[in-house]
């Protein structure tokens, strides 16, 4: 077996170069990997079925969740983590600050905010995955990313991004008050290209995907993953209550 930890490009790109294409996988792991569970085991249109069946005994072995995906830009976890973070990323550049979009999502039940997360991953793997599960070469990045990027400021690896970073740690201002509506605007694009991975096939189905999506991002948990969150809102875009607390969408 031959396995691929990308996460943006196709296998079908690389195995061309193989003398045997048929070994080709992806065995996908998500940082930091001795937190997250889930590890994505990637079939390409070249994949053998009985290397894919190795990959998947293996990520077992080893303790870790497998989610069988089909490859396509993205995959599920990162095609559908982009556009929630771009969406993040163009509120910055609408003004307002990253304090505030971060504890919007950290309220409604994100581990971490997307503004805290691009500088954990890195500007330039933001800049470079965008290019990639982008569909349309007049895609632009989001202005503040670009400057940011442009001027060497890479996040967390290079101690200033978004934030700046001491020891580790994101040092954040007063976030201000969170504009109503602004979780749910931000989380909405996740919810779509959750929706369009099950119907495209990315991944079997919508309970797969649900998983994949709360156990490779930690979206949520309360909500049962993307999917059933989509079941659970009305026609009026709002969902029952829960705990009594009440979360009315941006609709």
């Amino acid at each position: 077996v031959l396995a691929s930890n990308t996460s943006s490009l196709r296998l079908e790109d690389i195995a061309p170069a193989l003398q045997d294409p048929a070994r080709l996988v992806g065995i996908h792991f998500f940082n930091p990997v001795a937190m997250l569970p889930l590890v994505e085991v990637v079939t390409g249109s070249q994949s053998d079925s009985t290397m894919v069946g190795k990959a998947m005994t293996f990520v077992r072995n080893i303790d870790k969740l497998p989610l069988p995906v089909r490859s396509a830009p993205g995959f599920l976890v990162n095609a559908v983590l982009g556009p929630y973070m771009l969406e993040a990323l163009r509120c910055v550049d609408e003004g307002i600050v990253p304090e505030t979009i971060d504890a919007a999502l950290v309220a409604f039940g994100m581990p971490m905010g997307p503004i805290e997360l691009v500088d954990t991953v890195g500007l330039d793997i933001a800049m470079a995955a965008g290019r990639a599960l982008t569909s349309g070469a007049a895609d632009q990045p989001p202005r503040r990313l670009a400057e940011l990027h442009g001027s060497g400021k890479l996040g967390r690896k290079s101690g200033e991004g978004f934030y700046r970073w001491i020891d580790g740690k994101a040092q954040k201002s007063t976030q201000g008050d969170i504009p109503a509506g602004l979780a749910e605007r931000i989380i909405e694009p996740l919810l779509e290209a959750t929706r369009r991975c099950v119907e495209e096939g990315v991944v079997d189905d919508g309970d797969l995907a649900d998983a994949g999506v709360i156990f490779g991002t930690g979206f949520a948990p309360f909500t049962g993953g993307p999917m059933n969150y989509l079941r659970m809102r009305g026609a009026d875009g709002e969902i029952p209550a829960i705990d009594g607390a009440r979360i009315a969408p941006n609709h």
